[in-house]
């Protein structure tokens, strides 16, 4: 069993340390270089590898600095321009470090950037701004049939999946998850949990599958009560799951 560290950054950001039991770590989107290296020189901890999920600064910001200091390789997308990566990825690749007996699977998932990748092994999922808690990455690049066929790649990983996505946005994404479905007991649920956990200061992630399958609409656009939902705020019918997601992220976008 792996163990995961998070790193907190900007505002609202994680950078996740996927530790050994000999104190490596593979660091996954490190945006900043300052407060990861606080916490290795803190911790006594000997980064490996460094893994980016798609191009936007406040994921690989501090990749080249932390990469020329320790030495080691950057893994990303192969479709986009990011000047640390050495180790281009594309769907289906797998990233694997023996000493932390760690392999990661790389998932094609475009729509919030046109090639954002995500990692999964472990019975983990680094997502990287694809999925969030309660939510999904604005469509930056991609289009919601990129997105849609994206998520449904998560949605079809076991329910046990642990959800490292990179941003605090749960309490955010849950008061619009309960725009959607305001009877969905799942939402009223996880929204006293993460209110309790942030007055402790504590992260609301990983969050996992099963869980997201229950509250997060952007995993529900089959469920009728979206559906419906979708197709008031649309005030039209809605003639395909693609049509139900586009409808969902636009009201997202002006929520």
């Amino acid at each position: 069993m792996i163990e995961v560290l998070h790193v907190e950054a900007f505002e609202d950001n994680y950078i996740w340390l996927i530790c050994g039991q000999n104190k490596e770590v593979v660091i996954v989107d490190p945006g900043d270089e300052t407060p990861v290296l606080k916490q290795l020189s803190a911790q006594s901890l000997k980064p490996i590898a460094i893994l980016c999920t798609h191009h936007h600064y406040d994921h690989v910001g501090g990749a080249a600095a932390i990469a020329h200091q320790y030495q080691i390789p950057v893994y990303g997308p192969a479709m986009e321009k990011i000047a640390a990566v050495n180790k281009p990825l594309n769907e289906g690749d797998l990233v694997e470090f023996p000493s932390l007996d760690l392999s990661l699977r790389v998932l094609s998932v475009p729509g919030h950037t046109r090639g954002h990748i995500a990692y999964y092994g472990q019975d983990s999922l680094f997502c990287g701004d694809t999925l969030f808690s309660g939510g999904c990455g604005r469509l930056f690049e991609g289009t919601a049939e990129q997105m849609t066929a994206s998520l449904a790649k998560f949605a079809a990983l076991p329910d046990t999946t642990r959800v490292y996505c990179a941003h605090e946005y749960t309490l955010a994404n849950l008061k619009f998850a309960l725009a959607v479905e305001p009877e969905n007991e799942h939402i009223h649920e996880l929204i006293s949990a993460t209110q309790a956990k942030r007055a402790r200061f504590e992260p609301s992630l990983p969050s996992d599958m099963a869980s997201e399958k229950k509250v997060n609409p952007f995993l529900r656009i089959h469920e009728k009560s979206v559906i419906n939902a979708a197709e008031v705020y649309s005030k039209q019918p809605l003639d395909s799951e693609v049509a139900v997601f586009a409808a969902i992220r636009r009201w997202k976008d002006d929520f």
